[in-house]
């Protein structure tokens, strides 16, 4: 599930609302049951750039840490979740950068670890925040075979995403958001001219006359007659 807006729209926010991380008002479910109590089955990865990266952390003591909701009261990790973490890099093909500092990792390396961490906790749900920004087009690929891979084993995968060149090819379903739920449903039947120009606050005609190689939800509104990206 891709979802997209411009920016300030409440992507992120909407997210976080989900989580409980933020404030909000009515109810969360899945398969009938309320999702705090499913908090162990989800995973949430946030936006690299919010994370210090200056921590001295190794990239598989940062995928550790996503054991620890599945250990009891104090109790600390051995051998059953040291073996989880080592699959979890081999998974996303860091294995010989286990013990690399995560200042020390690319910003492709640093993500794929991040998606490890969400890995080790076996998630039913998966929640990522712009998963691709700044990455380069061999690490965006590895990335998306990976949450493609998990797809297939049956998770529930929210992406926040920005790139509209690419949502057909990434999701299966999409939801729209520009201060409120534009729409929401299937790539096939709402990924339209009609819903991109109303989140995006252009002219539809503009929205289907722009190639998709160059649509981006950076387009801004040029007097109403064109669009610029930035």
């Amino acid at each position: 599930m891709g979802i997209l807006g411009p920016s300030g729209a409440g992507k992120s926010t909407l997210v976080k609302a989900i989580l409980g991380m933020v404030p909000s008002q009515g109810s969360v479910r899945f398969d009938g049951a309320p999702l705090k109590e499913l908090s162990k089955k989800i995973a949430y990865v946030e936006q690299k750039e919010n994370i210090d990266r200056d921590f001295p952390i190794s990239a598989f003591d940062c995928i550790m840490l996503g054991v620890y909701p599945h250990l009891g009261f104090l109790k600390r990790p051995g051998a059953k979740e040291k073996d989880r973490v080592h699959r979890a890099l081999e998974s996303v093909g860091l294995a010989d950068f286990a013990h690399r500092q995560i200042g020390e990792l690319s910003g492709g390396q640093f993500q794929r670890v991040l998606i490890a961490r969400a890995l080790v906790q076996e998630p039913t749900l998966l929640f990522l925040d712009e998963p691709f920004v700044g990455l380069d087009v061999d690490n965006e690929a590895a990335v998306v075979r990976l949450l493609q891979e998990l797809r297939r084993k049956g998770t529930t995968i929210f992406v926040v995403h920005h790139d509209l060149s690419t949502v057909q090819e990434y999701f299966d379903h999409v939801i729209f958001v520009h201060q409120e739920i534009i729409a929401s449903g299937s790539v096939k039947t709402t990924y339209t001219d009609q819903n991109i120009a109303k989140t995006f606050r252009i002219p539809q005609g503009v929205a289907a006359a722009i190639p998709q190689s160059q649509q981006h939800t950076s387009w801004i509104p040029n007097h109403g007659h064109r669009t610029v990206r930035s």
